[in-house]
């Protein structure tokens, strides 16, 4: 049972080569931060079975009311829900808050789009049982503006 970050050791048919028109970039974003590994940003959890989950972008963070937020712990959170399946959230610019997005600096809300099992849910009730989901287990600033069924 360890959490860490996904690289990979051996190249493969598909694998990327460069950046058009930044071949530098390439390599530091790629190949530097783990030497003799292709880095593919995403973080990674492995079971004492030897089971991989993805846990989603390493460096996928919002910052919502001034608060730093990593969009996996609310995919976590929305993933224990009975109805979804799998879900993604992201972060979108906001009028009246002032947040930002690392890099970004745009004013953001979360955004949740889900892909639920088939449990006869509407997406009424849903979002709102994400809503109070999502406001009990982080906070209440936290819960998204906009849930979508996809």
């Amino acid at each position: 049972n360890i959490s860490g970050a996904l690289c990979i050791s051996q190249a493969w048919p598909g694998m990327a080569r460069t950046i058009y028109n930044d071949h530098k970039r390439f390599l530091e974003t790629y190949l530097t931060p783990y030497p003799g590994f292709f880095f593919t940003g995403d973080g990674v959890y492995r079971t004492s079975e030897g089971y991989y989950q993805l846990t989603g972008w390493l460096d996928d963070i919002v910052n919502i009311s001034r608060h730093w937020l990593g969009t996996a712990e609310v995919e976590d959170i929305v993933n224990d829900h009975v109805a979804v399946a799998e879900s993604a959230v992201i972060g979108y610019p906001h009028e009246i808050k002032r947040e930002g997005k690392i890099l970004a600096f745009l004013p953001l809300k979360s955004y949740v789009f889900v892909v639920l099992k088939d449990t006869g849910y509407t997406q009424e009730t849903l979002a709102a049982e994400l809503w109070e989901l999502i406001s009990k287990k982080i906070a209440k600033y936290t819960a998204p503006e906009y849930v979508q069924v996809t």
